[in-house]
């Protein structure tokens, strides 16, 4: 019997093969800003860009010198989601190319927003929205996250739809985001349990293969409104995940660890320079010199000694035998590696 609370959705384990969203990007340009945009000196092609908009608005320039600060070149990108129809909004996201300061207040200009294949499939323009905090005077500079980068929310209009007819697909594969052959099976068994025997069957590790028409529902959408609502419990891969910098130590529920002993000592390096300063004695010749001297102090603080750790059965005796060694989180690190190498340490071992 699956537990309730260990069981996940089908739509959260796994992709529908086909349904994607495509990556779209653009250049252009944010103007409106406060003297912190681009030094048209050092990013020429602001400046191009800045003539083009203004000729096809019917200004010309031709010719004309002139050099603003409050107009910054940008890179737009937005993710065009499935299914998406003409007229729908999606979020587009900002960030400056060239030296600009930051786009805090600044206005996207109209900007055309490109697939892989060349083709336009949506339009974004707004007000830009930045997270960062930027703060100058004469004599100090104060940056808080990065304000050369922003958002748009809802900033993009979609203006060609992807060609799909889902309405015409008579198999689906469910592709899932972490290959197991364990998870795979159950998913296929949950199906089959769910929809009738025949329906789901298990390619490999990442892939179970549906077939539409045996589900017995009027349309491809209607038989993966039901697959995906399934509920399975997931099996993972015993591991463990270790950030150095913060010190930060993730166990999952199924690391086991061997019985093994552990010593750790902790070593104490202290050196001081006290140099002894030298003077020739009076009425005779010579030079006053600094002669260096260093002391060293090398102190061992007494550990724990040899503590065995005692093979856990379940992730809380895991805890309570390295717990019993009276380390920090970031010794802790160092022994997990060691008992890792040692071969005592039975889980994927991920350092960040």
């Amino acid at each position: 019997m699956v537990a309730a609370a260990q069981s996940v959705r089908i739509k959260d384990l796994a992709e529908f093969d086909g349904v994607r969203g495509n990556d779209l990007v653009g250049y252009g340009l944010v103007v409106g800003l406060n003297g912190t945009g681009d030094g048209l000196r050092n990013a020429p092609y602001t400046e191009e860009i800045m003539q083009n908009i203004l000729e096809r608005l019917g200004v010309n320039v031709t010719g004309e010198q002139f050099r603003p600060r409050n107009v910054a070149s940008v890179i737009v990108t937005a993710a065009l989601p499935p299914f998406a129809r003409s007229g729908g909004r999606i979020d587009v996201t900002v960030s400056a190319i060239g030296d600009a300061d930051s786009l805090l207040g600044g206005t996207l200009v109209m900007t055309p927003l490109t697939a892989a294949d060349g083709e336009v499939y949506a339009v974004a323009q707004g007000t830009v929205i930045s997270g960062g905090v930027s703060a100058t005077g004469e004599a100090a500079t104060v940056i808080e996250g990065v304000p050369t980068a922003g958002v748009v929310p809802a900033g993009g209009r979609v203006e060609r739809e992807v060609d799909f007819d889902f309405t015409q697909m008579t198999q689906i594969r469910l592709a899932l985001r972490e290959p197991d052959f364990t998870t795979a099976a159950r998913v296929e068994a949950a199906v089959n349990a769910g929809l009738g025997r025949g329906v789901a069957r298990m390619l490999d590790a990442g892939t179970i293969l549906v077939d539409i028409a045996r589900t017995g529902r009027p349309s491809p959408a209607h038989a993966l409104s039901a697959i995906e609502n399934i509920a399975v419990q997931p099996e993972h891969r015993a591991r463990v995940v270790v950030d150095q910098a913060s010190g930060t130590i993730v166990m999952g529920r199924d690391v086991r660890i061997s019985q093994v002993a552990v010593s750790q000592n902790n070593l104490t390096l202290r050196i001081e320079e006290a140099p002894i300063v030298v003077q020739p004695n009076p009425f005779s010749e010579g030079e006053t010199v600094a002669v260096p001297r260093t002391g060293v102090a090398l102190q061992e603080e007494p550990g724990p000694g040899l503590a065995l750790v005692e093979g856990g059965t379940t992730l809380s005796d895991v805890i309570a035998g390295l717990n019993a060694l009276g380390v920090s989180a970031r010794d802790m690190i160092d022994i997990l590696k060691s008992i890792k190498a040692a071969g005592a340490l039975h889980a994927e071992f991920v350092v960040r």
